[in-house]
């Protein structure tokens, strides 16, 4: 990108987008645009309106230097500082995993879950208490304690790091003490109050080591491998949490975790017989993405 022609917004985006092709990208254009109205302070909308014009100097240098990192594998998410999820944004970095728009199948879950439980227990507006383990920069915990009315939700993550990135958002958006706290905890293992959680949800680390090594570059270079590898098979971290969870779940509270496809098949593996059949919901690709549970008691409810 030669600084000594005219480079407008038009231009700039025409040029990046094949540049970011040739490098690999899988979303060029989008990559583009966000990068740039990132650099002009501006909503990507705003680009469509401005094509003839041309960016100051220092527009055009930040936005080479994304252009740079993106082409080098960085996620767009990390170089702005954000990702949108459930129609909100939300502060990132490379402390935490990048939201996937899969994990709102979790939340739509755990909404209708919430709903069921209400209107068993015959109380409308019941506070509920919820866990979310492996929090990261919070999206669940957060989204989950604005859609929630009268819940307090609880986020756990190992992550000192994460928890501090998780906070600034919960601050963001407006969330205040009686609706969401955090914990530093190894999943739930530092968590001693007798209440019980009404749900216990998580989208904890599920992949193989060896699936591991079959990601994308961008994800395996860039994002925390504490949040993706879930054990030599994938599941061990998933059966550790179940087995925290049943110390810490109403009797008829519900464990709704996401997990990945390829686990679909091995449930019985790490979803022993304290538990109920497990409800495997699939996202909007068909693929098995969350999971539902419930404990095995003498009087369980159905689900």
């Amino acid at each position: 990108m030669s600084t000594a022609e005219s480079w407008t917004v038009g231009k700039l985006l025409t040029w990046t987008t094949e540049y970011l092709k040739k490098s690999g990208s899988q979303s060029p254009r989008l990559d583009a645009e966000v990068l740039l109205a990132h650099a002009r302070g501006c909503q990507r909308i705003e680009l469509y309106t401005a094509f003839a014009d041309e960016p100051d100097a220092e527009v055009k240098t930040a936005f080479r230097e994304m252009v740079r990192r993106r082409s080098e594998g960085a996620p767009v998410a990390y170089l702005v500082g954000h990702k949108e999820f459930y129609s909100a944004s939300f502060e990132v970095n490379p402390d935490v995993l990048i939201p996937r728009p899969e994990t709102e199948h979790l939340i739509v879950e755990a909404l209708d879950r919430a709903k069921l439980l209400r209107t068993k227990r015959g109380i409308v507006d019941q506070p509920l208490h919820v866990a979310d383990v492996g929090t990261g920069s919070g999206i669940i915990a957060i989204t989950i304690a604005k859609q929630l009315k009268n819940a307090h939700v609880t986020a756990f993550d190992i992550s000192p790091a994460a928890l501090t990135l998780a906070r600034r958002n919960a601050v963001a958006h407006k969330l205040t003490e009686q609706q969401i706290d955090f914990v530093e905890s190894d999943l739930l293992s530092s968590y001693r109050l007798p209440q019980k959680f009404d749900m216990i949800l998580s989208n904890p680390p599920y992949v193989s080591e060896t699936e591991y090594q079959q990601l994308e570059r961008t994800v395996r270079e860039f994002e925390p491998k504490l949040a993706l590898i879930g054990g030599p098979e994938g599941y061990e971290l998933i059966a550790r949490l179940l087995a925290q969870a049943r110390d810490h779940l109403a009797a008829d509270g519900y464990a709704i975790f996401e997990f990945s496809p390829m686990l679909a098949k091995r449930l019985d593996g790490f979803v022993d017989g304290s538990w109920q059949t497990p409800v495997v919901s699939k996202d909007l690709a068909g693929h098995a993405r969350i999971v539902t549970l419930q404990q095995n008691t003498q009087e369980s409810p159905a689900t």
